[in-house]
């Protein structure tokens, strides 16, 4: 740390001086502070920031050490030590707490103060650590300008001289170090300030009739609070400090906060904290004049505790981080998850519901209006469920997605539909949302609340699957069905590690010929009892887990393999089509996976064929035809899979770089017997021909719809009618048989 940051002074605490002290203590006597650090520049820096300033009335003589283990043998010999500036970080990262606990438990200097300090922020030492060792105050180096120096080393030494003149009086001691632990456990300004009456009444043997009042913003009367109040005052909590209708306690609170200063009267006591940035009075009925010890006792409490404030008033801070959402001000997932906790370990957990709530197509809105009027819509949406769910406890713990927790009669699907019956306004515009619903009534949840909102999601997922819009509650079912898809997912990775997926093969044959054109290359996966898993099952979940793209290049490059091969037996035409998932085709290396299995397999090119399906073609089109020119530089031709089904622009497909169209199956089964069918089948076929485009027609099964076919202008075909799927070595015999003849 830089000098010029020590000399600094943008301090917001600066003491004002002390005259009695000086007379008290005399010009002889010095306060006696270490400075132990192993950087040699904090010594120079620190003394020279405090170099003849005198403090409450006596100079400062500063030594110095350079590690832990000269320390402990200073402190073996030298005595009156009143502050130790202690680095926390010296010859391993808790060298300075190490020789906290051997200053206090082995040396047994108790009076003197520490302070510990780090250059480190991110690193502070474990605030049990700090209760267990008295240690005095914690900043870091980069704080402790020449301002908070002097104001912390005031405080240290202040703390030091009174613990020592009242070290005769053990009970009371006893009891501040006590309560000051007790007091750093308080996590929440009310707590902590509760915690105070308490124990100050303790220390005065007083019942504690008492109000604490803490200055937030500004001045007067409207700036100050009840955040902590005892005995009859109780009723007074979070209430203005000019609603007390006692009048003799409004004088006694304002004097103090005014003249910040204790107040001593016969009836009672006022006493005043400093602590981050607010004043805070603290007020306690007596019958008895306070002693000139208790005095001194409730210096030194004041003292300890003031430090306290800060801490609590940013632990306060981070637990509005940590469990509100900034957005709302609701409770966020984490929060959430606590209160069902709460309610499961209550006797009240079967009387409840858990209810998710997610607004439907919020992602459009966004990108339509706007991120900001998209927060407001959010805010809009918190606002009424909070205030139409009541004593329901409402939590955004998603991007838009709420929390509910209540009742089983309050939280229900018509309840919460009932939200957004009605329309939102949003920057004066109205704006209709609607919302799919997942419910898990409590009592049918089993373990922690994890395991609880994993179910209601699973509900919410459900309903989406059916519709927007939709509710759906939890069902033990649904978990079934999870773990079986997760042993099924677990079954896949380890079928591909292990090398039990393997390629079969269809041909596809020109209808009026019978002559083979090319074969589709059909992913299989057979399990360990012999049984097939079919495709339509496994390949939805390669798809969500991501295991497909590694799949899906296997699979490529062992059809590239095997085009060669079937080139190499004497169909050197023969194409080998191919699917691609979208999750491969967007891959980013997914054009260089296909160039190395070209390269690697000595495939030709244009006799590998891509099929995509019509879903992904259209989902993205200036995306996709860029990966379609690289792919036709490449050579390799690009096929549409189940064309007809989706809806297709046929701007988009003109631009598409394709060679192939595919009559899905579904029009070719009942080709023969309906007309809307036959009529998309020629459509297909028509447009394939305008376009320039091959076409072809799977799941061909009888002879008439091969037929019918071949009169609208298709002439190739793949299907039972011709080859079921087959294994390779059952593949070259079925095309030996059907060998040009030279």
């Amino acid at each position: 740390m830089a000098v010029t940051d020590l000399l600094a002074a943008d301090d917001e605490l600066v003491f004002a001086p002390e005259g009695d002290d000086e007379a008290e203590h005399g010009t002889g006597a010095v306060w006696r502070v270490l400075i132990v650090d192993d950087d040699q520049d904090v010594h120079a820096s620190t003394e020279l920031a405090l170099k003849g300033t005198p403090i409450l009335g006596r100079p400062l003589e500063f030594l110095h050490t350079y590690s832990a283990a000269e320390t402990v043998q200073f402190l073996r010999r030298e005595q009156d030590i009143a502050v130790i500036l202690l680095d926390v970080v010296m010859e391993s990262e808790n060298a300075g707490l190490k020789l906290v606990h051997i200053i206090r438990e082995e040396l047994g200097l108790q009076e003197t103060r520490i302070v510990l300090r780090t250059g480190q922020p991110g690193y502070a030492p474990e605030i049990q650590a700090i209760r267990d060792y008295d240690i005095n105050d914690y900043k870091t180096k980069s704080e402790l300008t020449h301002t908070r120096l002097y104001t912390t080393l005031t405080v240290a030494i202040r703390s030091y001289d009174q613990i020592r003149a009242i070290n005769a009086n053990r009970r009371g001691l006893d009891m501040i170090v006590r309560a000051s632990g007790e007091l750093m456990e308080l996590r929440g300004i009310q707590g902590f300030a509760a915690g105070v009456i308490t124990q100050l009444a303790a220390l005065l043997r007083l019942p504690p009739e008492g109000l604490i009042c803490a200055q937030e913003n500004g001045t007067g009367e409207d700036g100050v609070q009840v955040v902590a109040a005892g005995g009859k005052f109780s009723g007074l909590i979070n209430r203005a400090i000019r609603d007390i209708p006692d009048r003799t306690v409004r004088e006694h609170l304002n004097r103090a906060l005014a003249s910040g200063k204790n107040q001593y009267d016969h009836g009672s006591t006022t006493l005043l904290l400093n602590g981050s940035g607010r004043r805070i009075a603290v007020y306690l009925e007596s019958t008895h004049a306070i002693e000139e010890i208790d005095r001194h006792l409730l210096e030194v409490f004041c003292t300890n505790i003031a430090a306290g404030f800060e801490n609590t008033a940013l632990f306060s801070r981070l637990q509005n981080i940590a469990y509100v959402d900034a957005l709302t001000s609701l409770p966020n997932r984490q929060r959430f998850l606590q209160c069902i906790d709460e309610r499961i370990q209550s006797t009240r957990k079967n009387d409840a519901t858990v209810a998710l709530v997610d607004i439907d197509e919020f992602a459009e809105t966004n990108d339509a209006l706007g991120h900001k009027f998209g927060d407001k819509l959010l805010l809009a949406v918190a606002l009424r469920l909070r205030d139409r769910i009541p004593g329901a406890i409402v939590a955004r713990i998603a991007g838009d997605t709420f929390g509910i927790l209540g009742d089983v009669t309050a939280v229900t699907p018509t309840a919460l539909s009932s939200v957004f019956a009605e329309p939102f306004i949003v920057d004066e515009q109205e704006i209709v949302v609607s919302a799919t619903q997942g419910y898990l009534l409590l009592r049918d949840a089993d373990g922690s609340s994890a395991d609880a909102l994993k179910n209601a999601n699973l509900a919410l997922k459900r309903a989406k699957s059916r519709h927007r819009g939709e509710h759906s509650f939890f069902t033990r079912d649904m978990n079934v069905e999870i773990e079986e898809r997760v042993k099924l997912l677990q079954g896949l990775r380890s079928a591909f590690d292990n090398e039990r997926l393997f390629l079969m093969y269809q041909p596809q044959v020109r209808i009026e010929s019978g002559e083979p054109v090319g074969v589709e290359a059909l992913i299989r996966w057979r399990g360990d009892d012999g049984r097939f898993i079919p495709p339509d099952r496994f390949i939805p979940l390669a798809e969500h887990s991501g295991l497909i793209v590694n799949i899906g290049n296997w699979v490529m490059r062992l059809a590239c393999y095997e085009q060669a091969k079937i080139a190499a037996a004497g169909f050197p035409r023969l194409q080998v089509a191919v699917n691609v998932s979208l999750a491969q085709f967007r891959h980013q290396e997914f054009i260089n996976q296909v160039k190395a299995a070209l390269a690697d397999t000595g495939a030709t090119p244009n006799l590998i064929e891509l099929e995509i399906t019509e879903s992904m073609a259209m989902e993205d089109a200036d995306f996709v035809a860029g990966k379609l020119n690289e792919l036709a530089q490449l050579g390799v031709k690009v096929a549409i899979d189940d064309f007809g089904t989706g809806f297709s622009s046929l701007s988009y497909l003109q631009r598409l770089r394709v060679d192939r169209l595919k009559i899905d199956r579904s029009f070719v089964k009942d080709l023969c017997t309906n007309q809307r069918c036959r009529q998309v089948a020629e459509m297909v076929i028509q447009l394939s021909r305008k376009l320039g485009l091959g076409v072809i027609a799977e799941g061909v099964e009888d002879a008439d719809q091969a037929s019918a076919l071949l009169s609208l202008g298709c002439p190739d075909a793949q299907g039972y009618l011709y080859a079921r799927p087959m294994e390779r070595e059952a593949l070259h015999d079925w095309l030996a048989t059907r060998r040009p003849q030279v």
